[in-house]
């Protein structure tokens, strides 16, 4: 199951402040094409089909084929330079890391 990093989950209740969403709302990541990678917008609910992750305060719906894809990811958030030469945040998969590994 996708992993939320405390970073992510205060990135998305700033975006879903700003834009007024209702309290059902949140960030949804679909794949429409799963090579060409992912793409993430606010939305006001889940769509029926949609697997929901709550916690932090925060919503993240996955469609079927998203959620199969990041099964065993993480969504972070991470600064990248900007153009004006000001750090912008942008959200990132990751894989998570194993379990074992850690012990």
């Amino acid at each position: 199951m996708l992993s939320i990093t405390e970073n992510a989950a205060e990135a998305i209740k700033s975006l879903s402040s700003d834009a007024e969403l209702p309290q059902e709302g949140g960030l949804r990541i679909t794949a429409p094409d799963p090579e060409q990678g992912l793409e993430l917008a606010l939305a006001q609910s889940a769509d029926d089909q949609d697997t929901v992750l709550r916690g932090e305060g925060v919503a993240v719906f996955l469609e079927p084929a998203a959620a199969q894809v990041l099964d065993d990811k993480v969504l972070d958030v991470q600064a990248v330079p900007g153009s004006d030469g000001q750090d912008e945040l942008r959200f990132a998969i990751v894989t998570q890391p194993d379990a074992d590994a850690q012990s």
